[in-house]
């Protein structure tokens, strides 16, 4: 079997000239792909005990539901605001140029409950910083973050400080 870096397609110069992107579809087009990713994000979780996995939209219910389905735990869903039908909480975070608001349902999480966080890509962190703003406004604990891929030279570990932050894939660059 190939290794994980095997199967992620990489675009050079998109969305601008020196930037490598780091396709992630190409992983989900192969069944072999996909299974070994989710089977590499649930070995971060070997020992960790937690209640429930949260995942933000969309990549993150990609790689998060398989692994909540495999470990027989909930998934609750971090979505863009305005797409979940009961009452919320929502956090605004600052992107490259302007923001965005991401929301739960403000009964997804119970105060204590422990959250593992799974999302596809950790690139500045911000997404991810609102959503474990997010879970512990509602009284919720996260023991341990996870991504499929890492783009360090961004620095959005940094932005997690303080948090058992792990990646399958880390690239030093951009």
């Amino acid at each position: 079997m190939k290794k994980i870096e095997e199967y992620v397609r990489s675009i050079p110069d998109f969305p601008e000239p020196g930037i490598i992107f780091r396709d992630v579809t190409s992983i989900l087009q192969d069944a072999d792909g996909l299974k070994l990713s989710i089977d590499l994000i649930q070995e971060k979780l070997e020992g960790v005990d937690f209640d429930l996995i949260a995942g933000t939209e969309s990549r993150g219910f990609i790689f998060g539901v398989p692994v909540a389905y495999n470990l027989h735990k909930p998934f609750i869903p971090v979505r863009k605001k305005g797409k979940l039908p009961c009452e919320t909480v929502s956090m605004e975070y600052a992107l490259e140029y302007g923001t965005a608001e991401i929301e739960m349902h403000k009964d997804a999480v119970r105060p204590g409950q422990k959250v593992v966080v799974i999302d596809d890509l950790i690139a500045t962190g911000g997404t991810i910083e609102a959503a474990i703003k997010l879970i512990e406004q509602l009284g919720g604990e996260v023991v341990k973050v996870i991504f499929l891929m890492e783009l360090a030279g961004l620095k959005g570990r940094e932005r997690l400080a303080g948090y058992d932050v792990e990646s399958v894939i880390r690239y030093e660059g951009k």
